[in-house]
């Protein structure tokens, strides 16, 4: 760690990235955290750091984005295809925080597929 380096909740940039993404899955854990901590996280943050804003608000979109897809396909369950939904979005709700961390890890930016850009 460089001598200068801003720390950010006592973690470096790239390591503070991935744990905002990879934060996502704290709701495995404790209900509701894996909805507060990323953004929570992007807010105490968004201020000191533009990378920290610019992939905050990615992953901000993506949980309103995976909210919103997982009441339509609970509503749509009754003729079925909303369990189609579920599982697609379940398994998106998987793989594009891994990448999102990954790629965040590797000090690279990446956009979540199928998000509604509410945040700009």
């Amino acid at each position: 760690m460089e001598a200068n380096e801003t720390l950010y909740w006592g973690m470096n940039e790239k390591s503070f990235l991935l744990l905002m993404h990879l934060g996502q899955f704290a709701g495995l854990i404790v209900p509701g955290a894996g909805l507060a901590l990323p953004i929570v996280m992007w807010l105490t943050n968004k201020d000191n750091n533009e990378r920290i804003d610019q992939q905050g608000k990615y992953i901000t979109n993506w949980i309103i984005s995976a909210v919103i897809y997982l009441t339509v396909s609970g509503i749509l369950t009754f003729i079925f295809i909303g369990i189609i939904g579920l599982i697609a979005v379940a398994i998106a709700a998987l793989v594009f925080p891994i990448i999102g961390a990954i790629k965040a890890n590797e000090g690279e930016v990446w956009k979540y597929p199928l998000t509604i850009q509410f945040i700009k």
